[in-house]
């Protein structure tokens, strides 16, 4: 999965979207497979008991007779959703992710399951909270948005999420925040 690219002009796609003097560092992708740590063991088991119950209604809907019991699809949906649905929509939205790294920004381009396009531009500056998550493989994380929940609201870390080259990437941007305090 690594695509390193090192250029000192704009490539192709890259026109007008670059500051003058901004040169590309680093291109990549994140890893795209499925782990079972993202599984949160009681989201999962609520899930499937939602589900377990929905398809027990289904059943006995059924031998009522009738399509009644289609009403059950999607409760049985939602619960499995519930159960397994980040482990597997994850890394289906990871391969569909790009990542550049410039000596000014760091961009993340992806590409939604919907078939919208969006690239994000994340400028690196000495005060960005740089953090460097060890894994197999590692993550990169340089930027922060408030994100709405039912409470309030929480802090999202924004960054290069699983990619092979996350010791070079981070070292990489620490050079890009010296420069801009030098």
């Amino acid at each position: 999965m690594r695509q390193s690219n090192r250029q000192a002009s704009a490539p192709e796609g890259w026109e007008g979207l670059l500051e003058q003097g901004e040169s590309i560092l680093w291109q990549g992708r994140p890893d795209g497979r499925m782990t079972l740590r993202q599984i949160n063991p009681m989201q999962l088991l609520f899930g499937l008991f939602f589900a377990g119950f929905a398809l027990f209604w289904m059943i006995m809907a059924a031998q009522a007779g009738g399509a009644f019991w289609m009403f059950g699809l999607l409760h049985f949906s939602v619960g499995i959703g519930i159960a397994i649905g980040k482990p597997v929509l994850d890394p289906l939205k990871r391969r569909r992710t790009w990542y550049t790294l410039t000596n000014r920004r760091a961009f993340i381009a992806r590409h939604t399951l919907l078939g919208h396009r969006t690239l994000d531009s994340y400028r690196l500056t000495p005060a960005s909270r740089v953090s460097f998550l060890p894994g197999s493989p590692a993550s990169v994380l340089f930027a922060e948005d408030e994100v709405r929940v039912k409470r309030g609201t929480r802090t999202r870390r924004i960054g290069f999420e699983r990619i092979e080259d996350a010791r070079e990437v981070f070292a990489l941007i620490e050079q890009v925040r010296a420069r801009q305090t030098a």
